[in-house]
């Protein structure tokens, strides 16, 4: 976790102090259940919950001893708790509170980036309602195809990211995992009513089964939505960058005051902030596969997924805050050229009505679908080649104007004919629960 890429609320839940905090959380939780069941005197509850603390620093001191960080943070604990902390750590293993410890920050980390997601949701839906009837150039393969409307290219955003809000809401049940089970998971020597009583308490649902540790599929799911999260964001990012080139120049990202776009060219204005999301997608998506091989340990349990969980995992959920807060921002700001847009559209000689001119032709019965294909095609490459306006070579083909009379070519060179089910697009979209 680099400060520049990082938004301290989700930082600070992967931070040394806030880990130590859950275990201690988690221990004393386990306690509590086992004096409810008479393991531990309450005398001795009482003395482990009023004096159970830890210190970050005194914990890496021991550790660079003992080589165990549970070890050293339970050393820790007892220097503060005396004689009682005996009772602590009874009967579970390390793996019981680091991974059910991991569910809880994960959960913690997935309410805020579900908060940033919404933002984005709302702010996308936001700015598609204001370019709803917006027309411009929509493009296939990056070739002038037929008109849209910049409303529709953030509506079908709007949608992509609903989809991932909900990937992520299923995604946080399941990782929102319980597990105190003991050394391979069998409660030998811890009751299964303890781990019902911590779930409960933590809020967090039990592991039905467990070897030892979460089972890996759970996080790799998780992880998984992440990577898909960060893909969609640089899909949108990239269709911003493609848009502010100086060819196009259709949208931009907002550009300051005093903002410096080039060391050498003062001239600049670059999309840097569209080509930062794209290689923090590029890192966080890389994370995926990782995750996924994390699932096949040895037997009930080894430590080959523990430095990926706590190097990659954390920088993997604060790149993906960072990035959707910063594309919020730049979706909220976007200045969007509609003078431009139309520019474009008309670069395109009115081409994009070729298909309708096509199939209107098919529709009057004179031509087969081949044969309209190839008058069409024919004088569509003589606008394309000749710079030519598409509607007047229409108008002067004789074949053309012996099916087609002058108002029926004007309606097919009608640009509200391809904007006319917008309206009925955005009901139907916006109306979705």
């Amino acid at each position: 976790m680099i400060p520049r890429y990082s938004r301290k609320e989700i930082r600070k839940i992967w931070e040394p102090e806030n880990k130590f905090k859950i275990w201690l959380d988690i221990e004393i939780a386990i306690c509590e259940a086992l004096e409810k069941i008479g393991f531990i005197p309450k005398s001795a509850l009482k003395n482990i919950k009023t004096n159970s603390s830890f210190n970050v620093n005194r914990i890496d001191q021991i550790e660079k001893e003992v080589k165990h960080d549970v070890i050293a943070f339970l050393t820790n604990i007892a220097e503060n708790v005396g004689a009682d902390s005996k009772f602590i750590h009874m009967g579970v293993t390390s793996s019981d509170i680091i991974d059910t410890a991991l569910s809880i920050q994960l959960k913690q980390s997935s309410k805020i980036i579900k908060k940033e997601l919404k933002n984005l949701i709302e702010m996308l839906k936001t700015r598609a309602n204001e370019h709803k009837l917006t027309p411009c150039i929509g493009r296939s393969h990056g070739i002038f195809a037929e008109p849209t409307t910049f409303g529709l290219k953030l509506l079908a955003k709007y949608c992509e990211f609903k989809r991932h809000l909900k990937r992520l809401n299923f995604v946080e049940k399941e990782i929102s995992i319980c597990s105190i089970s003991g050394a391979v998971g069998t409660f030998a020597n811890i009751a299964p009513n303890v781990e019902s009583y911590v779930a409960k308490k933590l809020k967090l649902q039990i592991e039905s089964i467990s070897t030892q540790i979460i089972p890996r599929d759970r996080h790799a799911s998780f992880f998984s939505c992440l990577a898909l999260i960060a893909s969609s964001i640089e899909n949108l990012a990239i269709e911003i960058r493609h848009l502010q080139r100086s060819e196009v120049r259709e949208v931009e990202e907002y550009f300051s005051q005093n903002q410096k776009g080039s060391s050498a060219m003062p001239h600049k204005r670059n999309p840097i902030l569209s080509e930062n999301l794209t290689g923090l997608a590029r890192i966080i998506r890389s994370s995926a596969i990782p995750f996924m091989e994390n699932i096949a340990l040895w037997h009930e349990r080894d430590i080959s997924h523990s430095s990926v969980e706590r190097t990659i995992g954390p920088d993997s959920i604060v790149l993906t805050d960072f990035a959707l807060s910063r594309l919020s921002s730049v979706v909220k700001n976007l200045v969007v050229d509609k003078k431009m847009m139309l520019k474009n559209l008309e670069k395109t000689n009115g081409l994009y009505n070729s298909q309708r001119l096509m199939l209107k032709l098919i529709e009057k019965g004179e031509f087969s679908r081949e044969e309209a294909y190839k008058i069409v095609q024919n004088l569509a490459m003589e606008s394309w080649k000749k710079d030519k306006n598409f509607k007047n070579i229409v108008k002067n083909n004789k074949k053309i104007s012996m099916t087609l009379n002058k108002k029926e070519i004007e309606n097919i060179f009608d640009i509200q004919y391809h904007l006319k089910n917008i309206d009925e697009m955005f009901e139907r979209v916006l109306n979705e629960k």
